[in-house]
C-alpha cells in the first residue's frame, strides 16, 4: 500500500513556492521593462517614474500582485489607480514579452513597505530609544559576591 502524506495544520501558513518567486522575479523585470519603455496615455501617468518592488503570483499563477512606489511616493494613490485603469492593457503587453501559459491578470497596489522601515528608522533614532538602548551602569546591589 503507498504511504500518503499528512497534511499538518501545525506548520502553519506555507510561503510561496519556488516557481512563484521564480515568476514573480520574471513579471517584475518585464513590468519594469514596459513601463519605463511604453508610453501610456493618461496625464496622471505622465512623467512619473514607477518602481516595481516585487511582484506576488497566485499559486495557479493566473492573478498577480504588483507592489509599486511612484518616485518619491508623493501621488501614490492617483498613480496606482491610474496603473489599475491601464491593467488590461500593461497585461496584453506582458503577454508579448513573457513565455508562460497564462498571462496573469494583474492589479497593482501600493508598496508601503519604504514608508514603514522610514517610520521604524524615525523611532529607533528617537532619543527616548536611544537611551533604553544605551548600556546602563551597574548598581553596587546587583553585583553578587
Amino acid at each position: 500500500m503507498p504511504r500518503q502524506r499528512k497534511h499538518s495544520s501545525s506548520h502553519g501558513p506555507r510561503g510561496p513556492s519556488q516557481r512563484q518567486l521564480r515568476v514573480g522575479e520574471v513579471l517584475r523585470h518585464a513590468l519594469s521593462d514596459i513601463l519605463l519603455e511604453t508610453y501610456i496615455r493618461d496625464p496622471d501617468l505622465e512623467g512619473v517614474s514607477v518602481t516595481i518592488t516585487q511582484v506576488k503570483p497566485s499559486g495557479d499563477m493566473r492573478h498577480a500582485t504588483v507592489f509599486c512606489e511612484p518616485l518619491g511616493g508623493r501621488n501614490a494613490d492617483v498613480i496606482i489607480a491610474a496603473l489599475n485603469r491601464h491593467k488590461g492593457f500593461l497585461r496584453g503587453e506582458l503577454g508579448h514579452v513573457i513565455t508562460l501559459k497564462f498571462t496573469p491578470e494583474l492589479r497593482f497596489v501600493e508598496d508601503t513597505s519604504f514608508a514603514e522601515a522610514e517610520k521604524i528608522e524615525t523611532l529607533l533614532k528617537s532619543p527616548r530609544v536611544r537611551r533604553d538602548l544605551e548600556p546602563q551602569p551597574k548598581d553596587e546591589d546587583d553585583e553578587e559576591t
